[in-house]
């Protein structure tokens, strides 16, 4: 079904790493009680959903040309959507798709500044070019030991603040700083999915920070990202004055405990290897819904 190529291709199910964070910064709107209605928050996200899907797309475009042919540890979250490699879409249509999701995301930001919220211009184009820079040549930012610091950014606290302020037209520090934990995650992610394309990476010369300090020390950089965001919980209550419902994120730390002993043991190119992905990914979610919840929760009974 050509649906369900364009779906794979945009890598619709790993949306959620940039919808949590929208979503996050809608309930902490409600908290503060700036909520100003859900047709921002609508805008806000069809906006991000198209950045983010366009990301994606130039993505697999740009590795078409790269890793991703010669990547012989395809797992279900890592090396691509494979669209390209199946013959299902050519490269050109890839990149065409991408212009548009982009295109999406730039109508979305001329909608919100219509309605009163300027800065969009700013904050939107830093995510366009973090979408479009992290893979695009000659930039290639991921290429270069800075596209983890551009993902832990462009998926947490910028995004958290510009979503925050697209729903509310304010800007508060506590909106940066919430999105903070959610930004290790993601980039947890990101670090791992690194582990199995290492070899067809480090072949073509992307040289990412896994590639640079090597699968040893990368797993304890690893461990790192997905302890400290529960770690900074108390951070955010006792700082930034938010409510000790947060604590309702430690739910997801049984599986932040299981990926770290699983990546330690696990080599990556084992089948097994998945499971620590996939982990991964759930621990961000389930962070990030517990997060936004215990938000809502205090807005409620506030």
């Amino acid at each position: 079904m050509r649906l369900g190529v364009y779906i794979r291709a945009a890598r619709v199910p790993f949306l959620t790493g940039s919808l949590m964070p929208v979503a996050l910064a809608g309930a902490l709107a409600c908290w503060q009680g700036a909520w100003e209605g859900s047709f921002y928050f609508f805008i806000t996200a069809l906006g991000v959903v198209g950045l983010h899907s366009g990301g994606n797309l130039i993505n697999d475009y740009y590795d078409s040309f790269g890793s991703d042919p010669i990547n012989r540890y395809i797992t279900p979250f890592s090396g691509g959507s494979r669209v390209i490699q199946n013959g299902e879409l050519s490269a050109e249509t890839v990149r065409n798709l991408a212009y548009a999701c982009m295109g999406m995301g730039v109508a979305c930001g001329l909608v919100l500044m219509y309605y009163g919220r300027p800065y969009v211009a700013l904050l939107g184009l830093l995510g366009l070019a973090a979408a479009y820079l992290y893979s695009a040549s000659p930039v290639q930012l991921m290429s270069k030991g800075w596209g983890e610091l551009v993902i832990f950014l462009a998926f947490g606290p910028v995004l958290t603040l510009g979503s925050y302020y697209a729903i509310t037209g304010q800007m508060i520090p506590k909106a940066f700083y919430v999105g903070y934990p959610l930004a290790f995650l993601i980039t947890a992610i990101l670090w791992i999915n690194e582990f199995p394309d290492l070899e067809a990476d480090t072949a073509v010369a992307k040289q990412h920070l896994v590639a640079r300090l090597g699968l040893q020390r990368s797993r304890y950089v690893y461990a790192a990202l997905m302890m400290i965001p529960f770690l900074s919980l108390p951070f955010l209550m006792e700082i930034f004055d938010l409510p000790g419902h947060l604590f309702a994120g430690l739910v997801a730390l049984p599986l932040a405990v299981r990926a770290v002993r699983l990546a330690w043991d696990t080599p990556p190119t084992d089948e097994e290897f998945v499971g620590v992905q996939a982990l991964t990914i759930k621990t961000h979610f389930l962070l990030g819904l517990s997060l936004t919840l215990a938000l809502l929760y205090a807005a409620w009974w506030r």
